[in-house]
């Protein structure tokens, strides 16, 4: 059986390519609008409710994956999510039919920005290598802020 990648070898493939500051920025103003539209889109599947819906037991999924990978990331990445979900449930209730339409377009414009950055960085985004880096990648911004913090991730630190 295959050995499961430690959250160090994740954050260290993923930095490989996002060096250009161009790119670091673009995926600070993209990644965050992209795991909103996609819960978006999750919580405008026509099952559940407010607070069982496609949207939240992805959420609840995210958190399992995270916390296989490290719990102090976990921890940081929880209150995240559930403001992102409170995001989305207030989007799905008030703009109603027009709340998809929105979520879409911001969603192609975000990675028209991640596109354009990796154009910039010259390499192409991780999820093609694997779509595993999906996930990765808001864990690669809260790590910044942990190592800015000087907060451990469990381990050695990432740098």
């Amino acid at each position: 059986m295959p050995r499961m990648k430690s959250i160090h070898t994740w954050l260290a493939e993923y930095n490989e390519s996002h060096r250009n500051p161009v790119n670091k920025r673009l995926h600070w103003l993209c990644v965050p609008p992209i795991v909103v539209t996609v819960f978006g889109a999750l919580r405008a599947i026509p099952a559940g409710d407010a607070l069982l819906n496609p949207a939240t037991v992805a959420a609840a999924l995210a958190l399992v994956y995270y916390l296989t990978l490290s719990w102090r990331l976990t921890l940081g990445i929880a209150p995240l999510l559930a403001l992102v979900l409170a995001l989305v449930e207030f989007s799905h209730a008030t703009l109603g039919a027009l709340h998809l339409p929105v979520m879409a377009a911001v969603f192609v414009l975000a990675w028209i920005g991640q596109f354009y950055g990796h154009k910039v960085e010259g390499r192409k985004p991780s999820f093609f290598k694997d779509v595993q880096f999906l996930l990765i990648g808001p864990l690669w911004l809260l790590a910044d802020v942990y190592r800015r913090a000087d907060l451990d991730l469990g381990g050695r630190q990432y740098g």
